[in-house]
């Protein structure tokens, strides 16, 4: 998992990172208790944990986890970060920082309290839309009955329920006021850990295939819109190994590179492209620091870093 808002870059580029710009990675540890890591990279490849890897805020609402950090800087500077607060929560986690060292109230935001059956809100993203000025703030959801075609029995532990998730978002403009919820993507598949970003005048949104049955695929494909909001088409076939979750992706000069949560393998792996079609392994090329679960990766100046490294 990745498991009225927010939207972009903890997930999200706005644009491909300026030439020895360094890079942060938004990410969680075990079960999401102690909050949000964060680590650095020149390069896109090698990680290094900040502040000895210890967390830089504790969750403070819902049912107390922050797993799935997103974080999106917007136009004015600020970063806005949104989380899953529990594995059964109907809302998320919001706060906001200028230097992602200083944080905001937490804020809970019961995005799906209007479904009375809604089960979860897994993996919010954040996405700032230049084109219409607003922040687009999304996440997987099972509405039991919604979806019958595609329902599945549960997996045990945690995910005990039968699951069948679609991605649904908000829209908002100053983090008061919201749109109402509403159906984002459904490509005919239980689908979780939505990211998006923007390449040239499409819209591009990788999601976890979650399907387990009859075959366990739970791989990544990708959507494409002229719009953020969509409608998107079919999802393109699987560019990434199975079992894996939790992608993000970051564009670093003409390439794209896509890190995704390998949960079984117990490590991050990834993946290059120039044109988002013809795909590469970066997985043996890669360190993250040891525990890392998926988060998201973006840019940040030299003075953001520098800043936390004192910290």
């Amino acid at each position: 998992m990745r498991q009225m808002v927010v939207a972009v870059v903890a997930a999200v580029v706005l644009a491909p990172m300026a030439a020895g710009q360094p890079y942060l990675f938004s990410y969680f540890k075990g079960n999401g208790e102690d909050g949000l890591h964060l680590a650095w990279s020149a390069d896109g490849l090698t990680w290094t944990a900040l502040k000895g890897d210890r967390s830089f805020l504790a969750p403070q609402v819902g049912t107390r986890l922050m797993r799935d950090p997103c974080i999106c800087q917007g136009p004015d500077g600020t970063f806005h970060m949104v989380w899953t607060s529990g594995w059964w929560d109907k809302g998320i986690g919001l706060a906001h920082s200028k230097d992602l060292i200083h944080w905001s109230e937490q804020t809970w935001l019961e995005v799906m309290a209007h479904e009375d059956g809604a089960l979860n809100c897994w993996a919010p993203e954040i996405y700032y839309d230049a084109a219409t000025q607003k922040y687009l703030i999304f996440w997987s959801t099972t509405v039991p009955g919604r979806f019958p075609a595609t329902e599945e029995s549960g997996d045990g532990g945690p995910n005990s329920r039968k699951l069948n998730h679609r991605v649904y978002y908000v829209t908002t403009s100053d983090f008061v006021s919201y749109s109402d919820a509403k159906l984002l993507f459904d490509g005919g598949f239980n689908v979780i850990d939505a990211t998006l970003v923007r390449e040239a005048d499409r819209y591009v949104l990788f999601v976890k295939d979650e399907t387990k049955e009859p075959v366990a695929k739970k791989n990544i494909r990708i959507a494409t819109a002229s719009r953020a909001e969509g409608p998107y088409g079919p999802a393109s076939e699987p560019f990434s190994p199975d079992w894996v979750e939790g992608p993000t992706a970051l564009k670093i000069g003409p390439y794209w590179y896509v890190y995704y949560d390998a949960y079984t393998r117990h490590r991050m792996e990834g993946a290059r492209s120039r044109d988002l079609v013809h795909w590469s392994s970066i997985t043996e090329e890669l360190s993250f620091p040891a525990g890392v679960r998926h988060g998201t990766a973006f840019g940040v100046s030299n003075e953001i870093l520098a800043a936390l490294k004192e910290n």
